[in-house]
C-alpha cells in the first residue's frame, strides 16, 4: 500500500484526517486525529471557503476561476458539499446557516424553482415547467452536509422521485407534459428519454441518504448508470477535482457531459452493489488496472487532485463487497452517444 505515506504527506490537514479515519480506521479519540481536526479550519480548502460565506448564509461565488451564477442556491449546494466530503460536523454554523438558506427557497410542493438560466429555454415554443436538477442540486447539498433526514428534505426527496420516468431514471425536464430533447451524450441505455445528467444528480442525492441510499428507487437508477458500458481515463475523479475546488462547476444539462467512472464506483459502494455484478467487478478490475507505479491514480488534467482522487478511489475500492443482497438482470450493454443508423436505401 504505497498510497499511505504518499496521502499522510499532503499538505492538507483535512485529506490526512479522512485517510487517518476511512483508510486506516483510526477513532475519533486518536492523539493525530484530534491534532487534525483543529487544524482543518485552517486548512485553505476549508478557510478560503468559509470567507465567501454570505451574512444570509449563501455563497455566490466559490470557483477557482472566479465564475459567478444569477442565483446562489447552486454555489450554496456546491459549497455545502466540499464541507461535508472534507468532514466538518453537520451542527457547523457555516453548514447550519448555508442548509437555512437553501430550505428558505424551497416550495410548498418540497422542490426549488428552475434557475435562472433556464429562463427561456424553449422546447416546443414553450417553457420548461420541471427540469429534476432544479431540485437535486440544492437536495445534494443540504444531503451530503448531513442534514437528508430533516422533514423538509424528505420532502424533496418525495417530489425528486415523483418525476421519475416509468423506467425508472429521470428525464431532462418536462413543458407541461411534453417531455424535453435528450442529446445523445445524455442517453442512456435502456431507456428512451432518460437523461444521463438528471439520473446522476438524482441518484447521488439519494446516495447521501442513511436510508433511501439503499431504496428500490436508487438500485433501478444505478442499474441504469452501469449499462453505460464506456471507461474515460482522462475523466477519472472529475467529480472529486469539482467537490475539491479543482475543476470548475460548470453546466447544467452539460454537467455531467464528461462521464467519471469513480463517480459509478463511489454510488456503487453507498447504494450497495457488490462484485457478483459483472459490470461492477469489471469496473474494480479496470481501475486496479489504471492505478500508478506509486499506487496512486493520476488525475490526468489537473494532477494537483490527484491524492484527493486517489483517498476515493481507494474508500471505494475498500467498500465494495464481494457479495451483498444486490440482485441485477441488466445486461452490459455497449454504449455510443450518437450511434450510426443504419441506411434504408
Amino acid at each position: 500500500m504505497t498510497w499511505i505515506p504518499l496521502l499522510l504527506a499532503d499538505r492538507s490537514p483535512s485529506l490526512r484526517r479522512l485517510v487517518l479515519k476511512e483508510l486506516l480506521g483510526r477513532s475519533d479519540d486518536d492523539p493525530e486525529v484530534m491534532e487534525l481536526e483543529e487544524l482543518i479550519m485552517k486548512d485553505p480548502l476549508v478557510d478560503s471557503l468559509l470567507e465567501k460565506q454570505n451574512s444570509d448564509g449563501s455563497w455566490k461565488n466559490i470557483d477557482i476561476g472566479g465564475t459567478e451564477t444569477k442565483e446562489r442556491v447552486r454555489p450554496t449546494s456546491f459549497a455545502l458539499q466540499r464541507l461535508g466530503y472534507i468532514g466538518l460536523p453537520l451542527d457547523h454554523p457555516a453548514i447550519e446557516s448555508g442548509v437555512e438558506y437553501i430550505f428558505s427557497l424551497q416550495r410548498t410542493d418540497g422542490s426549488w424553482g428552475i434557475p435562472q438560466t433556464y429562463d427561456g429555454s424553449s422546447l416546443d415554443g414553450g417553457v420548461y415547467t420541471m427540469v429534476p436538477l432544479q431540485t437535486s442540486i440544492p437536495l445534494l447539498g443540504i444531503a451530503a452536509s448531513g442534514h437528508a433526514t430533516d422533514k423538509r428534505a424528505e420532502m424533496a426527496y418525495d417530489w425528486l422521485i415523483d418525476q421519475r420516468l416509468d423506467d425508472g431514471a429521470w428525464p431532462t425536464g418536462k413543458v407541461g407534459d411534453v417531455l424535453g430533447y435528450r442529446a445523445g451524450y445524455r442517453r442512456m441505455p435502456h431507456s428512451d428519454w432518460a437523461c444521463r445528467t438528471n439520473t446522476t444528480l438524482a441518484l447521488t442525492a439519494l446516495a447521501h441518504h442513511p436510508s433511501r441510499r439503499t431504496s428500490p428507487q436508487a438500485k433501478h437508477a444505478l442499474n441504469l448508470l452501469l449499462g453505460r458500458e464506456t471507461r474515460d481515463r482522462k475523466t477519472v475523479g472529475l467529480n472529486v477535482a469539482r467537490l475539491i475546488g479543482f475543476e470548475q462547476h460548470r453546466g447544467h444539462f452539460t454537467y455531467h457531459a464528461r462521464f467519471d467512472p469513480g463517480l459509478i464506483l463511489d454510488l456503487s459502494w453507498r447504494i450497495g452493489a457488490d462484485r457478483n455484478d459483472e459490470r461492477v467487478r469489471d469496473l474494480v478490475s479496470w481501475f486496479e488496472v489504471q492505478q500508478g507505479p506509486y499506487g496512486l491514480w493520476e488525475y490526468q488534467p489537473r494532477p494537483e487532485a490527484t491524492r484527493w482522487v486517489t483517498f476515493d478511489i481507494v474508500r471505494s475500492l475498500s467498500r465494495i463487497d464481494d457479495e451483498k443482497d444486490w440482485v441485477s438482470q441488466t445486461p452490459k450493454t455497449p454504449f455510443s452517444a450518437y450511434p450510426k443508423r443504419r441506411k434504408r436505401f
